[in-house]
């Protein structure tokens, strides 16, 4: 699988993102479309993972403070799950991040997913709190 990075005005990528996003929260998890679709999308840099030309996984990244990156809207297609796409989605964002300066990187996960990032080397930051109806925590990781 690989990965591909593009900003909203690459279309197609912005689309493929879209899908994902849409199957996942929107159909799967029941968030509303007004709240998954927000007023980041222009800045933030989107990531689609492909399985040949099919858009299985994606996420995005937006520099929030100098040397601190948020991750965000992180998303497996369910037949996708636990095959180790989510890690390889993860590892580019980070790369990337890491290219562009970036210290240390926060992100809000669902806390069902907690134990995926703690593998990958995030730390919990906050309390449980609500977003979209489903409960999250802060979770954050040094990029050295």
């Amino acid at each position: 699988m690989n990965v591909v990075i593009g900003k909203k005005s690459d279309a197609s990528l912005y689309k493929d993102a879209l899908f994902v996003r849409q199957t996942v929260f929107i159909e799967e998890q029941h968030v509303p479309k007004e709240e998954e679709i927000d007023e980041f999308e222009q800045d933030a840099v989107h990531f689609v993972l492909y399985d040949g030309e099919k858009p299985v996984g994606a996420g995005r990244f937006r520099t929030i403070d100098d040397g601190l990156g948020k991750i965000e809207r992180i998303c497996i297609l369910p037949q996708y799950r636990g095959r180790g796409a989510g890690k390889q989605l993860m590892e580019m964002i980070e790369k990337f991040a890491k290219e562009q300066g970036i210290r240390k990187v926060k992100l809000n996960a669902q806390t069902h997913a907690e134990p995926f990032y703690q593998k990958l080397g995030y730390h919990t930051v906050s309390d449980v709190f609500m977003d979209a109806g489903i409960p999250h925590v802060t979770m954050v990781k040094p990029l050295l």
